[in-house]
């Protein structure tokens, strides 16, 4: 039997296994860590300044290369690999990373919808096709992990990321997560990329909105609906990476927790690759969190936590984390059982095999790979708000006034994590705006000027504007304000306002990092999710001229709507969807495009809702029964959304019918829940038909609804079909009062709409029998659709 690591045949543990007896101390320590690209090359691909003492014991991750074109990329990428390879005693390749949420993150490829537009999309099956597009895109240049998908279950607006996340229901976020995850990794990860899923756990729950807040639950509500979307990537996909989050959960910050990264995401949620810090969470223990009084004591605390590799920079792992073992401050043990978990994924990943990028990259053809892809996707992202029947407007037989800070402004189409984004913060680095997140100013700055020309954002996309203009009979424009602050120009917007028959009113915000002019992104969160006051002014001084109002909310969060907007004629909600966002916008607004987008968050009538999302317990919130009488919860306002969660209307009309929820089951069937959704109005469309269940458990409360599953239908005018939902009684599984996760028997209702409020069908069936408890991977957590011809 070969008993060496370079023998492609063993498995990939065991191969880890004899690598790791070949390693020193500091070869370990330092495989847990990550660099910066120009502190090994200059951008000329020469030796940086340092570069000598990093090989003698070289990084095992390179962290977010981003470039302007893969050719450029690719060429960057074996330069690295080939000094590292080449000049360390081990010749251990290194793991390159990317961000991959709305497409892979640099120069050269295709954008996609931010994440709350692909849950509007409800097409795990896209997003699966776009990222095994993805996938292709990134080992083709030589990079092998994704630092995406993110799975937090996003429930106040207020925080800045939302737009990031799959929105607010934890069963949409499983199952797009799992699609995510499944098109990243592929069917054979030799040939595919790691997928990372973050921030485990609880980073989109923060008090008062507010970024890097610590995260306040109980043991069951973690695991049951923040731990959901984790679990079912890990379970159905095999995710391979997780990020730890900022927060403190239960009072220990998530990167030092055994209790998160060992007991619940290893030995809960069956977990078994290597969990990759968020950038600098070992400073933030010391200089944030303050439970580290240096360095050394974050090193001990996260290495003994299980947190594998640090990132983006060695603080105290490395030559830190070496000391310390040699000092007998840290038992090596706990190195090697995170070193372990990195070899292995390299192993898996083929890395050992395949180190270096393709040779050839076509510049111009890779530009264009997921077009189609993408414009597809941000049509299906479009959600009609509401409709007075204006929509859809007729194509070159109006004049219109398209108004308001989207009006002209393509890169707003490309939030945080996309490259048009980064590129804007790496020109505000360059003016001074803006620091970097890793201190080298200088040499960071040298890099920029070196590799990357001249930056005009304007040409990213058409702007709203002008898809409009090409299918108008006149089009004037004015932006009339900014995102959030008045122009002196409201009478030139009132004046284009009332020469024209219809305006399309383009309001809604901006993401961007940590400077310019923005409403959302990281570190840019909001006490008011009002829409911004100088556009309430700008909607009000133009829907006074009695023009008739289509409004186009550009969002990747909820804002709450004044009244102005509220009674518009039409209200289109779009998210920040990159190249093809306006475009899909204007083949909504002139019919191109039946609508068929719903929303995946509730929509507050008011900021002091907050939170106001679909799930809440029975007897909780707006879902609890009003005294006798009181005619509502709050004195001054109604408690329930504006628009619940998953609403969203078409041009056509849909029709629900014919329920069957089947026999009861037992803790190991399977519920068998029919419907017949028909298309009862005059145009094609597609509808999303929903499962939502009340499991009527004793004696722990559970959820007054639940998404259990759903089926996006396409049907043409006057066709129907008939979709079954079928659902393991372990879906129902959740933590009982012992704290097992079980299946228990309990009377469900279930209720069968095209919104999580819409009751068209209301049934029932029962679990009978014994209870039974769930272990691991015997847990379900989608159901299967089986629609009828």
């Amino acid at each position: 039997m070969s008993t060496t690591w370079r023998d492609e045949h063993l498995e990939a543990g065991h191969r880890a296994e004899l690598l790791l007896a070949e390693m020193t101390t500091a070869e370990k320590c330092h495989q847990l860590t990550a660099r910066m690209a120009w502190s090994l090359v200059k951008a000329d691909g020469t030796d940086a300044d340092g570069a000598e003492d990093v090989l003698r014991n070289p990084p095992g991750h390179v962290a977010q290369l981003i470039l302007d074109d893969p050719a450029q990329l690719a060429a960057m990428v074996g330069t690295i690999q080939k000094q590292v390879l080449s000049r360390s005693r081990l010749g251990i390749p290194v793991l390159f990373h990317a961000e991959a949420l709305s497409g892979f993150l640099n120069g050269g490829h295709m954008v996609f919808p931010s994440g709350t537009g692909l849950a509007a999309g409800w097409s795990p099956d896209l997003v699966e096709e776009m990222t095994d597009l993805i996938r292709r895109q990134m080992r083709r240049a030589g990079l092998m992990h994704a630092l995406s998908p993110v799975l937090d279950v996003a429930l106040d607006p207020r925080w800045g990321r939302v737009h990031e996340t799959f929105g607010e229901d934890p069963y949409l976020c499983a199952a797009l997560g799992v699609a995510y995850v499944r098109g990243l990794q592929g069917n054979d990860l030799s040939q595919g990329v790691m997928a990372t899923g973050k921030h485990f756990l609880g980073y989109a729950a923060p008090p008062g909105g507010l970024n890097l807040s610590a995260f306040e639950s109980g043991a069951r509500r973690t695991r049951d609906l923040f731990a959901y979307p984790f679990e079912a990537a890990i379970r159905l996909a095999g995710l391979r990476s997780v990020m730890n989050s900022y927060a403190d959960v239960d009072g220990v910050p998530a990167g030092a927790s055994p209790e998160v990264l060992q007991e619940l995401l290893r030995d809960a949620l069956g977990f078994d690759g290597f969990v990759s810090s968020d950038y600098t969470t070992l400073e933030q223990l010391v200089d944030r969190q303050r439970i580290a009084k240096d360095a050394a004591e974050a090193g001990r605390l996260a290495i003994r936590a299980g947190l594998d590799v640090e990132m983006p920079n060695p603080y105290g792992y490395g030559d830190v984390l070496a000391t310390e073992v040699e000092r007998g401050t840290v038992d090596v043990r706990h190195v090697d059982a995170c070193v372990r978990r990195v070899l292995r994924a390299k192993f898996e990943v083929g890395l050992f095999e395949h180190p270096y990028p393709v040779e050839s990259i076509d510049v111009a053809a890779a530009a264009r790979e997921g077009a189609d892809l993408s414009l597809e996707l941000a049509r299906r992202s479009i959600v009609l708000g509401q409709n007075d029947g204006i929509l859809p407007l007729t194509p070159g037989g109006l004049d219109i006034a398209v108004i308001g800070p989207h009006a002209d402004a393509p890169t707003f189409q490309f939030p945080t994590y996309t490259y048009v984004s980064w590129r804007e913060a790496n020109e505000a680095v360059m003016r001074g705006e803006l620091g970097t997140m890793n201190g080298a100013k200088e040499t960071v700055s040298a890099w920029y000027s070196a590799l990357f020309g001249a930056w005009d954002g304007d040409r990213v996309a058409p702007s709203l504007a002008a898809e409009i203009g090409d299918r108008a009979r006149t089009v004037r424009v004015e932006r009339g304000c900014t995102l959030t602050e008045d122009l002196g120009s409201l009478d030139t917007a009132v004046e284009a306002a009332r020469a024209a028959d219809v305006v399309v009113l383009a309001l809604g915000g901006a993401s961007l990092w940590f400077t310019g002019e923005r409403t959302e992104g990281e570190a840019s969160d909001t006490a008011d999710i009002t829409l911004p006051a100088a556009q309430v002014r700008l909607a009000e001084a133009v829907a006074a001229t009695g023009t008739p109002l289509v409004v186009v909310l550009v969002q990747g969060r909820a804002y709450a709507l004044p009244k102005v907007i509220q009674d518009a004629a039409a209200i289109v909600v779009a998210p920040y969807a990159g190249p093809f966002g306006t475009r899909a916008i204007a083949d909504v607004l002139f019919g191109v495009v039946n609508p068929s987008g719903k929303m995946p968050y509730s929509l507050p009538r008011h900021s002091g809702q907050i939170p106001v999302y679909h799930h809440q317990k029975a007897g909780s919130g707006y879902r609890n029964p009003l005294p006798p009488g009181v005619s509502r919860h709050y004195l001054d306002l109604e408690a329930t959304p504006l628009w619940p969660f998953a609403h969203g209307l078409s041009y056509t009309a849909f029709a629900l019918s014919d329920l069957d929820c089947g026999a009861d089951i037992d803790a190991y069937g399977t519920a068998h829940v029919s419907a017949t959704v028909a298309n009862a109005g005059p145009r094609d469309g597609a509808t999303v038909v929903q499962l939502y269940l009340r499991v009527n458990t004793s004696p722990v409360t559970r959820p007054a609804q639940q998404l259990a599953g759903f089926a996006r239908v396409e049907l043409a005018a006057g066709e129907s079909r008939r979709v079954t939902f079928e659902v393991d009684a372990s879906q129902l599984a959740y933590t009982n009062l012992a704290r097992q996760v079980a299946v228990e028997p309990a009377p469900v209702d279930v209720f069968v709409g095209l919104d999580s409020d819409d009751r068209s069908l209301v049934g029932s069936f029962a679990v009978v029998g014994s209870a039974r408890v769930v272990e691991g991977a015997e847990r379900s957590f989608l159901s299967r659709i089986r629609p009828h011809s």
